[in-house]
């Protein structure tokens, strides 16, 4: 509970400074105050409006997506509470070989010279791969707990899992609502200053 309080303090602090913020670059532009546009001018009103989705739709708002989607299906699949039963074990194990498969399909993609995944000079440091770090990790996150919860029976069917993955968004569908508000007051900082 403490955590969606803090969240909660967060979108409203968020929206308070947006709010300040809208009224001092008004004030700032009516001062004539050089390089400072005003989000009250017609400038500043379309460009809220216009960019409202352009703003939002960056690589972030897809990581927490990713995220939430396989940590619900982690948390559904009961895999980081360890094996309780002979079945689990076995889940357990399986799940091991498919992870240990899936880093090598990786390191194959990403190590070896001329990968697909390097660069264009052959570094993994700015290249597809390190654009992709995070959506290559929720996968193998999901991959996992998909294989262990359906081995250990806890999803008997493909609609488990994606309950799973709804789950996941669900629990963190206060993250964003915080990523809407402070995105958009960092974005709107950046048009007036």
């Amino acid at each position: 509970m403490k955590t969606k309080q803090v969240l909660t303090w967060l979108t409203i602090v968020a929206a308070m400074a947006e709010l300040v913020l809208v009224l001092t670059s008004w004030l700032l532009s009516a001062m004539m105050v050089g390089g400072v546009r005003s989000l009250l001018s017609s400038e500043g009103i379309r460009w809220f409006f216009g960019s409202f989705a352009d703003v939002l739709a960056t690589p972030c708002l897809v990581w927490i997506l990713l995220l939430a989607m396989s940590g619900g299906c982690l948390w559904r699949s009961r895999l980081m509470l360890g094996p309780q039963t002979f079945r689990d074990k076995t889940a357990l194990r399986t799940t091991v070989a498919v992870l240990l498969v899936y880093i090598v399909i990786v390191l194959l993609l990403t190590v070896v010279p001329h990968a697909i995944l390097l660069s264009a000079t052959g570094r993994l440091l700015s290249s597809p791969f390190s654009r992709a770090v995070i959506p290559i990790v929720a996968f193998g996150i999901l991959l996992a707990a998909a294989v262990y919860g359906r081995m250990s029976g806890r999803f008997t069917s493909v609609t488990d899992v994606f309950d799973a993955m709804s789950a996941g968004i669900a629990r963190c569908a206060s993250l964003f609502i915080v990523y809407v508000m402070l995105m958009q007051l960092y974005e709107s900082i950046l048009f007036v200053f």
